[in-house]
């Protein structure tokens, strides 16, 4: 059977130039189909789609799954699917240029990785809400910005994917990603999206939906570092890297990590690391050269 390829069902080209994510209720798009989406492909994106109420059923490479909520279905590039829907469907679909999210760039390259096949998966009631008010954060971020390229869009979206992967993967998959290091594994990334721009515990917190204790007591768990010292470490490591491996000054380096006063971030280096910005640079060189 001939299963046509779309980039959005129905659509051979992004409306946007620079067109990365899209974003829209289930219902927007499969009520115009009689909210039945006929099965086809997608040869660069990936999708999330979640249902909070309703029912369905997909067809995924010709295999009929039952769609219960609240779920997930994830869908790597190049996979026929299709879907049939009630009239009381509601939840989200989310399209993403697989290469424009670190967590799913690798997939059409890396065929042993768990987001390399697609996946149902029905939500855990403890994980539920948090996943709701992810998916929700989401829809509100893209309605503001249209698919602008965002850092929290990004990291967002990274979380609900691993959220769902801990539901998804069987309780012997060493593999496995728990909610827990689900969270660490997207504050993670929205740190080397945002750490220039000096954000606090605080903010952090906010930004992935949690409360700084919970964030913190989690962070804790899975790393044994606070969550402002695990903050910090990501801070240190870009300092040390461009002192090692750029010609920057010392002040270059200090604005571009968003310490206005180099003299404040030479003794915070200092007090992170031991040395002061000007020896760290002397003594990791020299050992280099040995």
């Amino acid at each position: 059977m001939f299963v046509p390829t779309y980039d959005l069902y129905g659509e051979k080209r992004p409306q946007e130039a620079d067109f990365w994510v899209h974003c829209e209720t289930i219902a927007a798009r499969s009520s115009a189909y009689r909210w039945e989406i006929r099965p086809h492909r997608h040869d660069s994106f990936f999708q999330f789609l979640y249902i909070r109420n309703g029912s369905g059923d997909a067809d995924v490479a010709g295999e009929g799954i039952l769609l219960t909520p609240p779920c997930v279905v994830l869908m790597p590039p190049g996979v026929s699917h299709g879907y049939r829907f009630s009239k009381d469907i509601e939840g989200f679909v989310i399209t993403v240029v697989a290469d424009r999210l670190p967590i799913t760039a690798r997939v059409p390259q890396n065929r042993g990785d768990w987001l390399s096949r697609p996946r149902m998966a029905v939500i855990e009631a403890k994980e539920a809400p948090y996943l709701d008010a992810t998916v929700q954060r989401i829809a509100e971020e893209f309605e503001k910005h249209r698919g602008e390229r965002r850092s929290l869009m990004g990291s967002l979206l990274t979380t609900a994917i691993l959220i769902t992967g801990s539901s998804a993967a069987p309780p012997d998959n060493g593999g496995r990603h728990d909610a827990k290091q689900a969270r660490v594994e997207a504050l993670t990334t929205l740190i080397a999206e945002r750490f220039r721009d000096q954000l606090t515990a605080e903010d952090y917190a906010r930004l992935l939906n949690l409360s700084v204790t919970h964030l913190n007591r989690v962070v804790r768990e899975v790393t044994g570092q606070t969550l402002h010292d695990f903050i910090m470490t990501r801070v240190v490591d870009e300092a040390s890297r461009a002192l090692l491996f750029t010609p920057a000054s010392i002040k270059q380096i200090a604005v571009s990590l968003g310490f206005a006063d180099p003299a404040y971030f030479s003794r915070w280096f200092r007090k992170r690391t031991g040395r002061t910005p000007g020896r760290f640079r002397s003594d990791e060189r020299e050992s280099l050269e040995r």
